[in-house]
């Protein structure tokens, strides 16, 4: 089996497998209980998924001394805190990433 293959075949588990549990599973299903503690997952998994992309490098060592991954999430969090508007947090962490590793 060639790599595309496995690529695409893999992309189709994983997309079907994600989209059998929207599809099959109605919101009625779920008491308010219920839903009010699925609320919770999405905040819950975020940090799980951003803390190694900022704080481990390419061998998975804590790197804190000289990280501008650090400095630039910093910034992101706080023009998201203020402005609550997910593309202009996107846009000033991506800016200032490149700022800090480009420039200075």
């Amino acid at each position: 089996m060639s790599d595309w293959a496995i690529i695409i075949y893999c992309g189709l588990i994983t997309y079907f497998t994600r989209f059998s549990m929207i599809a099959l599973l109605k919101k009625e299903m779920f008491n308010d209980k219920a839903r009010e503690i699925l609320s919770y997952v999405p905040s819950a998994i975020f940090p799980a998924i951003i803390f190694p992309a900022i704080f481990l490098d390419d061998f998975g060592v804590f790197q804190f001394e000289d990280n501008p991954k650090i400095l630039a999430a910093a910034i992101a969090m706080i023009i998201g805190i203020l402005s609550k508007n997910i593309i202009a947090t996107i846009f000033t962490g991506l800016a200032s990433y490149w700022f800090l590793i480009f420039v200075v």
